[in-house]
């Protein structure tokens, strides 16, 4: 299988690394595009495997899979360019572009070829670049191979889960969006260890760690958050006090109000 990911900044890129360090596909089979060399060269430093071209049209032109993951006002004119180059009969495209609907980009391709390849939206987080992230994906018209095929690129880089179209916007949020929201949740403790004493590098590398741990817990144990933290609160003891001054605040409402916006 050759995938093209037309778009390699933060995501596109971040895709890229991480399709090559879990070894689903060699580095000679993914073609990668952007704007500028500077880009192409952070990935030519990475894995000088890869294949890299500004073009986009000569990019998809060979690829089974062709991955967009610019930005939401580019994706127009991006489609513009490659829709004539596109064999709708075996090719498929993924779009990891958010707010782009299955029916937008069905509508854009038919506008620009008259043709409509078979169609995929792609949610995922920066994670993938480690092979830990969530992605989620929802199709329109792959056959059973590109679906598996799909799927499976996704599932090398982590968590992945195939939905309904409404439910990509409630995907992004809890872990696309999440993403930034646990990292502040990092700062913010990472400050306070600060104040405690700690170096913040230290601190940093602290709170990191024991984040990391705690979902570990949640996923090697598969138990509620809760019957995590029952282990670590002992009556009238240091835990108990911190959650009840962190909930007094707002903690969870906030998180949730958060989420919901």
């Amino acid at each position: 299988m050759k995938v093209t990911v037309i778009g390699t900044g933060n995501m596109g890129g971040a895709l890229v690394r991480g399709l090559v360090r879990s070894g689903v596909l060699p580095a000679a089979d993914i073609t990668c595009t952007a704007l500028s060399e500077s880009t192409l060269g952070k990935l030519r430093s990475f894995d000088s495997g890869l294949v890299l071209t500004t073009d986009n049209v000569a990019a998809v032109r060979g690829a089974d899979v062709v991955v967009i993951a610019v930005k939401p006002w580019v994706i127009a004119s991006v489609v513009e360019q490659i829709a004539s180059a596109l064999d709708a009969t075996r090719q498929c495209v993924v779009s990891m572009v958010a707010g782009i609907s299955l029916d937008d980009l069905a509508g854009m391709f038919d506008q620009w070829s008259g043709q409509v390849p078979p169609l995929c939206v792609a949610i995922p987080n920066t994670a993938i670049e480690l092979k830990c992230g969530v992605s989620f994906l929802t199709m329109r018209g792959l056959s059973q191979v590109q679906s598996r095929d799909v799927t499976g690129l996704f599932a090398a880089l982590g968590k992945c889960y195939v939905v309904d179209e409404p439910h990509l916007r409630a995907g992004t949020v809890l872990a696309s969006c999440g993403i930034a929201y646990a990292l502040r949740y990092i700062h913010a403790a990472a400050q306070g260890g600060v104040e405690l004493g700690f170096r913040p590098a230290e601190a940093q590398d602290i709170v990191a760690h024991t984040v990391k741990g705690a979902a570990e817990l949640l996923i090697a144990n598969g138990t509620h958050a809760e019957q995590e933290i029952d282990k670590v609160t002992t009556a009238g003891g240091l835990t108990i006090r911190g959650l009840n001054a962190m909930e007094h605040a707002g903690f969870s409402s906030a998180v949730i109000k958060g989420l919901k916006a």
